[in-house]
């Protein structure tokens, strides 16, 4: 959706001109105001009471859209974005999905949403979202960011840890404590973070040796009760593995909570290992270790890179995000009988 910034631009006029072509109010020579209103009829734009109302032709809003209002992952996020937003004077905008239809289009609806309620940009995350999604925003495409995405039309707007190495991290943990009977519970296949993940992981493990063939592979969805029933399955099998590595916190501290109630202790009869490290995995039962995968510093450095072009702050940008791996008590050697 086309902003009166790119209407001025197209036109060559400044925004204060573009504003009082569209609101009426002050002169303008009438060749200028027959070019301003041309753009107008040719971007489609549509002036937003907000917009008319600040010189500068900007609502102060920056949107942000999540797939689902649930779980520890995305709150932690929203903080971010919220906390920087009002110490600039800004503020944002969250919209999310439901479930309730296809996550590609209640993505699309979303942007929509945001756009229509005159952010000035916004922030995206979404597994759904295709790189044809952004381009059809128009003009206004060049105002959003992708968090923990990357598209090469926009990589510059893209900001993402590298899953893959955060993969690679897990299987390394899980290998300095000797662990060769490893059970995965994964996320979506449809998820690309989670494809990069576990293609580090099972890759890393084939470096060192392993027949990554023989693991048992649990399917998820990221939720707690993925894990719950990914514990369910590995308790059905005669024997358990050492150790599990769950592609997200949520999953494992499902996982953690059944093993707990069925007597499994961990990590004397199995260890588990997390990814995100979330707020909740310091306060699980035990306390869980997680792959870190720094989402603060990646929100912000989206975020700054938003405002810079939003507003031409000139705030400080980064695209390198440190990998490392949280010890906390949910790791340990193998046990030296499985369980039977």
């Amino acid at each position: 959706m086309a902003t009166i910034k790119d209407v001025a631009r197209l036109a060559g006029v400044g925004v204060g001109t573009a504003s009082r072509v569209i609101s009426g109010n002050g002169s303008v020579a009438p060749a200028t105001a027959e070019r301003v209103r041309k753009v107008i009829a040719q971007l489609k734009f549509r002036p937003s009471h907000t917009a008319r109302s600040l010189g500068a032709g900007t609502s102060k809003l920056i949107g942000v859209y999540i797939p689902f209002l649930r779980g520890t992952y995305y709150t932690p996020i929203l903080r971010v974005i919220d906390t920087t937003l009002r110490g600039l004077g800004l503020h944002m905008v969250v919209a999310f999905g439901e479930g309730i239809e296809d996550e590609r289009v209640e993505t699309v609806e979303g942007m929509r949403f945001l756009l229509d309620r005159d952010c000035d940009g916004l922030i995206v995350l979404s597994n759904a979202i295709q790189d044809e999604d952004i381009k059809a925003l128009g003009p206004a495409a060049r105002q959003v960011v992708v968090l923990n995405r990357h598209f090469d039309r926009i990589k510059e707007q893209c900001f993402t840890a590298d899953h893959v190495q955060g993969g690679v991290q897990a299987a390394r943990a899980l290998l300095q404590h000797k662990h060769k009977d490893i059970a995965v519970v994964s996320g979506p296949t449809t998820s690309p973070d989670n494809i990069a993940r576990i293609n580090g992981f099972m890759g890393e493990l084939a470096l060192r040796g392993l027949d990554t063939a023989k693991l048992q592979i649990v399917p998820g969805d990221f939720s707690n009760q993925a894990g719950w029933n990914a514990a369910e399955a590995l308790l059905q099998q005669k024997r358990l593995p050492t150790a599990v590595f769950c592609a997200n916190d949520e999953m494992a501290i499902g996982l953690l909570a059944h093993f707990q109630e069925r007597g499994v202790s961990v990590p004397r009869d199995i260890s588990v290992l997390g990814y995100d490290d979330s707020p909740s995995a310091e306060f699980a039962a035990p306390r869980l270790t997680s792959v870190h995968i720094p989402s603060h510093e990646v929100t912000l450095a989206g975020l700054n890179w938003l405002l810079n072009r939003c507003y031409e702050m000139a705030l400080p940008i980064s695209r390198q995000f440190d990998i490392s791996v949280t010890w906390r008590a949910s790791v340990a050697a193998p046990p030296s009988r499985k369980r039977g």
